[in-house]
């Protein structure tokens, strides 16, 4: 295992042990960064221990010792430096470690995006740069608001605990969104492939533990619909590979099936929502024997049942167009040119494919030009380049 991948997996137990332990964010994260910074230093020598997290939690624990006894003023201090010095962990009604920070990080008392950010920030190691362009916000935005939600934890005096199993619904719908954008980060980029699957087996313990919770089943049900693919999204040169030009022989059908038999019986409890509705839409696509059977009809029907984001808007425009006619999807994609999808570099992506439709190459070169620019990844700049030779060849 690199250090990457060790830093990838433990980041977030380190720090969360840390904060539970002394209430503040800034010491936490600041103790870790010391401790893998030591690691750096001493593991290419010594080799990586037996138990790297245990080593990498000891060594920030130490750390945070060292501080709080230079710092520390009466019982309060005092009381925290015996706290991490006497550490011992309850029984939980939540059985994995991941899972359960997750439900820490999620406490409500902070807004939903705050929640989700912060657990994203903690939990996965992801920047704030990644964790803006999840949420299409500037990264000082973001900064700002991971700052506000630290203070806050801190200066309110937030308990960083596990909730008792009674506490955990209201906690829900903010672990599915931190495993959502989890799944999403290591679909979208290869090099970041293992967010996926750890999404994917944190989202199957999550039904395990409540299996009355339809959303979660959806949204496990979403994740493997899209996990079922992932071998076909790329071309041999890491260019991106857009669905219609597939290969569907290649897709998991054990995963499409337990998608959809996982989507059904959510379905069956009568209570729909985003996440299953997603998941209906990638069963529309996983389930098409060819790219024309796709029903983009009904696909653009679910869109509409989504909470209408940007994002949902810019992806039911594409279904209409699909569905009644490019120059009917490339009217509603201009109507999004002005708001909030602007620098989101599927907008002129899009908007480039429909003048590729209508067979309109030198407008459609501009616009793949303009999507190269804010493209994220090498595999979607690659498919970006690919498409503007042949429009350019086309004008």
């Amino acid at each position: 295992m690199t250090f990457e991948e060790i830093y990838r997996q433990e980041w977030g137990q380190v720090v969360a042990t840390l904060i539970r332990l002394t209430g503040n964010w800034e010491l936490a994260e600041e103790c870790a960064q010391e401790a893998f910074a030591a690691a750096l230093e001493r593991w290419p020598n010594d080799g990586v221990p037996h138990r790297p997290g245990a080593w990498l939690t000891t060594t920030a624990r130490n750390r945070a010792i060292d501080w709080l006894r230079r710092e520390a003023v009466g019982a309060q201090k005092l009381q925290e430096v015996a706290a991490l010095t006497h550490d011992s962990e309850p029984p939980y009604d939540v059985p994995d470690d991941r899972l359960r920070l997750m439900f820490t990080c999620c406490h409500p008392a902070l807004a939903m995006e705050a929640r989700v950010a912060l657990t994203l920030r903690t939990l996965a190691g992801l920047s704030t740069t990644e964790i803006a362009r999840a949420f299409l916000v500037p990264e000082t935005t973001m900064s700002k608001r991971l700052t506000r939600a630290k203070q806050k934890i801190q200066h309110a005096g937030i308990p960083y605990r596990v909730p008792p199993a009674h506490l955990l619904p209201e906690r829900t719908p903010a672990v599915l969104a931190v495993l959502y954008l989890l799944f999403n980060e290591g679909y979208s980029d290869v090099v970041r492939s293992n967010l996926s699957g750890e999404a994917i087996r944190l989202a199957r313990l999550l039904v395990q533990l409540m299996p009355d919770e339809p959303e979660a089943a959806g949204l496990l049900a979403l994740m493997l619909l899209h996990d079922a693919r992932r071998d076909t999204r790329l071309a041999p040169d890491g260019a991106l590979v857009t669905l219609d030009e597939q290969d569907r022989t290649k897709w998991d059908n054990t995963r499409i099936t337990e998608g959809v038999d996982l989507l059904d019986a959510a379905l069956r409890r009568g209570e729909p929502g985003p996440y299953q509705v997603q998941a209906a839409i990638a069963a529309c696509h996983a389930t098409a024997r060819t790219a024309a059977d796709t029903d983009w009809p009904q696909i653009a029907a679910l869109y509409a049942q989504l909470p209408q984001t940007p994002v949902v808007a810019l992806n039911r425009a594409v279904a209409i167009g699909m569905a009644d006619g490019p120059a009917v999807g490339l009217r509603l994609v201009e109507e999004l040119a002005a708001g909030p999808l602007l620098g989101y570099h599927l907008l002129p992506a899009t908007r480039a494919d429909f003048l590729r439709r209508l067979n309109r190459p030198t407008e459609a070169a501009t616009a793949y030009r303009e999507a190269l620019t804010q493209a994220t990844t090498e595999a979607e700049r690659l498919y970006l380049e690919k498409r503007l030779r042949e429009v350019s060849v086309q004008g």
